[in-house]
Order: structure tokens, then C-alpha cells, then sequence
């Protein structure tokens, strides 16, 4: 799904984007993004007899630490293949308006990041190319992600990096209260209900009517056995109803309808807020905190139950630009970056999740606490890959119907219901 809560990853968990965003992708883009493409234009990046000696990238890591630990990836890839790198880092929110421009002028880069949720509907205006065309496959990567990259059948995008939601937990404060990390609903209802006293809440969670609302609801409606094919089922609201309950009871503050993920990071730090549901884009941030923080897989309805988060991160795309050579190019440095080595590197360096299996006994070698996450990241979802372009209709109705639910408005069922009327039907 995001937001820079930085962010909200260390890479965007593409769940918090605004509203205005998504309705840019689905008007403008699927028109400007459309046109056809060709390599006009594109002058200063070949050497003699045509031979690329430069690539053109485009990426949102505009901000610090992301900004150089791409620009050293990049730049080490770059090496490997044989040519060197004109880097553009723009910022998060501005990323899409920026590829609609270039689409329309014939300018697009070389090698395009975009936000996961996003490539679909990119994908969908022809503007990019199937990765498959390189040599470029799936092999070896977790299924989420593969799902997030993928549109109508082909691969078109892949990234060395993803992150999701956990249970961040103050272990001083359930020590105290003589009480075990929650794994079920039933647990975490009492225990977030213990750990309210002195000016603290148990738990916080974020159900703005944001992306970011929609992206903290999924783990509870997706476990719950819910599906984003229909969103008023009784698994849905049995889900809705655990967080209605926790504001009722006040082990949540009613501030969740207003808070975004990093303020859900100040209450926890600040020690208002026992347990909090973010990502591991929060690790710095509660390392300089001085918080005795843990994390766990997010609870499940009950024992045994497999929590099912959805999975963020960025995917890395090659534009149909139309000049086979750079295209080419451009794919040997998206495997290059997709390698299990740099993949260790940039998720060690960033606490975020590899893409890759393979890297996870490394990876928990160097960082063992990350090993909820890296569960949570090979049992996770993408949240595109059922509904496509239709997802973020969806996303609507589902933050909508949490305002509607935990503002009292409606109960939890008819609130997804008039969500699903208003939003997706």
C-alpha cells in the first residue's frame, strides 16, 4: 500500500496512498499512458556501433538512508552489466504523475520502479514490457509477490525488497502485566484490555480513511477467511468486530479513525500505546526509541489459524520503450538487483523482507528478530492479485466501512455492506 512513516518502510508499504493518487491512475493514466511508445528522443546513451552505455532510472527513494543505499545498489549493478546510471529520485506521492508525463512525451526511463499495487494498472496501458521477453521468470520468488508483479498472465515487474504488518509489542510493559504476546483474537482482546492503565492503551492500529486504513485492515480480514471478491460476508465482519470491540472496551483510543502509521510509531515510542500494528519500515525508529520492542505474526481468529497479511514493497519494471537494446540492458540490471547477494544486502541494510527464500537463512543469520516478518512476508498477499485494476474501489469501500463501524454508525456487517454498495457494486 505508502505514506512516509518512512516510511512507512523504509519502502512504501503501498497501502497508504491518497485517494486523489488512485483516481490520477485510473482516469489520466489509462489514456496518456496508452500512447505508443518509441526510443526517439533518447539521445547520449550509446557508444559506438549503438552499444548502451548508460540507463536511464526512475524511483521514488528520494529520501535518506533509501536514497544512497539504491544509488550504491543501482551503481553496483550498473557495474556488473557494463554501463553507468542517470538516477532520478522523485517523491513518493509525485512518482505517477511523473510517469504519465513521460509516457505522453516518449521519455520514459530505462528501468521504472513503481509502488506494487500500482503496476497493474500501468501494465494495463501497454507501457510496460513482460519481463519474460528478457529471460527474466519467477523462479525462486515468494508467490505474493510474484502475484503483485504479474498482470493478465505475464510477469512485468519484480523487486528485491518487500515489508508487511506485524504485531510490535513494549516486551518491559507485558512483562509487568505478567502477560504472553497474543496470538489469537481472544488474546489479544484480553491482553490489550490488562495493558490499559496509567495513561496507556493496549493496542493501536491505524483505520484512517486512507490506503493506509484499508492496508492495517487486511491481516485481520484476510485471516478471518475473508475475500476481497466480496467484502460483506460474515468473515468480514467477524474481523470489523474485533476492532469495534477494542475501541468499545477502550483498549484502543477512538484517535485510530485519525491516526496514520507513524503515528501509531509516537504512541508506541512515547509508551501510550502497549502494542501497535506497523512494519518493519518502523525498525530505526524504535531501535533509537531506547523502547525494549519485539514482534510477532499478526493473531488469528484461533489456534492454528495462519495469519495472512498483505505484502508491500516496490517493484522494478522495464518500459516498452521500443529500442530493443536498451531494453535488453535494462534487464540485465533488473537482474542484477534481483540477485540473491544484493538481495541480502539492501533488506539487511533496510529491515525489510527478501523477495527471495533463498536469502531467509542468511538474512535471519544477520537480523534474527525479523523472523515473524519474514514468516508473515512468505505466507502474505498481494492485494492486486485477484481484482487487478480493481482493487483500489475496494480499498475505498473497506476503509469507509471501518470509519462507518468504529464511529458507531453502523454495525460492522451493514457498514461493509453499504461500503460494498457505494464503492465496488
Amino acid at each position: 500500500m505508502f505514506i512516509n512513516t518512512r516510511n512507512a518502510a523504509g519502502s512504501h508499504p503501498a497501502g497508504s496512498r491518497t485517494v486523489n493518487r488512485r483516481r490520477v491512475l485510473q482516469g489520466a493514466a489509462l489514456a496518456a499512458a496508452a500512447l505508443p511508445l518509441a526510443a526517439c528522443g533518447r539521445g547520449g546513451a550509446t557508444g559506438k556501433g549503438g552499444e548502451v552505455t548508460s540507463l536511464k532510472v526512475l524511483d521514488y527513494y528520494a529520501d535518506e538512508p533509501d536514497n544512497q543505499i539504491f544509488q550504491k545498489a543501482l551503481e553496483a549493478a550498473a557495474e556488473q552489466v557494463g554501463v553507468t546510471i542517470e538516477r532520478e529520485a522523485v517523491s513518493g506521492t509525485g512518482l505517477i504523475q511523473k510517469v504519465l508525463q513521460m509516457s505522453s512525451s516518449r521519455t520514459l526511463p530505462d528501468l521504472l520502479m513503481l509502488d506494487n499495487p500500482d503496476l497493474q494498472q500501468i501494465a494495463a496501458t501497454g507501457a510496460l514490457a513482460p519481463l519474460s521477453t528478457f529471460g527474466i521468470t519467477a523462479d525462486g520468488f515468494i508467490e505474493g509477490f510474484i502475484g503483485a508483479g504479474t498482470y493478465d498472465g505475464e510477469l512485468y515487474g519484480m523487486g528485491p525488497c518487500a515489508n508487511t504488518l506485524g504485531l510490535y509489542y513494549n516486551k518491559d510493559l507485558l512483562d509487568a502485566a505478567g502477560v504472553a504476546v497474543p496470538t489469537t483474537w481472544d488474546e489479544l482482546k484480553s491482553t490489550a484490555k490488562t495493558l490499559t492503565k496509567d495513561g496507556a492503551y493496549g493496542v493501536a492500529f491505524c483505520a484512517k480513511a486512507s490506503y493506509e486504513g484499508s492496508w492495517q485492515f487486511l491481516p485481520f480480514f484476510w485471516s478471518a477467511g475473508a475475500d476481497e471478491t466480496d467484502i460483506a460476508t460474515p468473515e468480514a465482519a467477524s474481523a470489523l468486530q474485533l476492532l469495534v470491540d477494542l475501541v468499545n472496551d477502550g483498549s484502543a483510543s477512538q484517535s485510530v479513525v485519525n491516526w496514520g502509521q507513524g503515528d501509531l510509531g509516537e504512541q508506541f515510542t512515547s509508551g501510550k500505546a502497549a502494542m501497535i500494528v506497523n512494519g518493519p519500515w518502523m525498525t530505526n525508529t524504535f531501535n533509537d526509541s531506547g523502547i525494549n520492542w519485539g514482534v510477532a505474526e499478526m493473531p488469528v481468529p484461533k489456534a492454528g489459524d495462519t495469519a495472512v497479511s498483505p505484502l508491500g514493497g516496490e517493484l522494478w519494471t522495464v518500459p516498452a520503450t521500443g529500442d530493443e537494446a536498451r531494453q535488453k540492458k535494462a534487464a540485465e540490471l533488473l537482474a542484477e538487483l534481483l540477485g540473491k547477494e544484493s538481495i541480502l544486502e539492501l533488506n539487511t541494510t533496510r529491515f525489510t523482507i527478501p523477495t527471495r527464500e533463498e536469502a531467509d537463512a542468511d538474512y535471519l543469520a544477520e537480523l534474527p528478530d525479523m523472523e515473524p516478518l519474514v514468516t508473515a512476508v512468505n505466507n502474505g498477499r498481494s492485494r492486486t492479485a485477484k481484482l487487478g485494476e480493481a482493487w483500489p474501489k475496494t480499498a475505498e469501500a473497506l476503509y469507509n466501512a471501518m470509519q462507518s463501524a468504529l464511529t458507531g454508525k453502523a454495525a460492522p456487517l451493514q457498514a461493509l455492506q453499504t461500503a460494498k454498495a457505494d464503492f465496488v457494486s
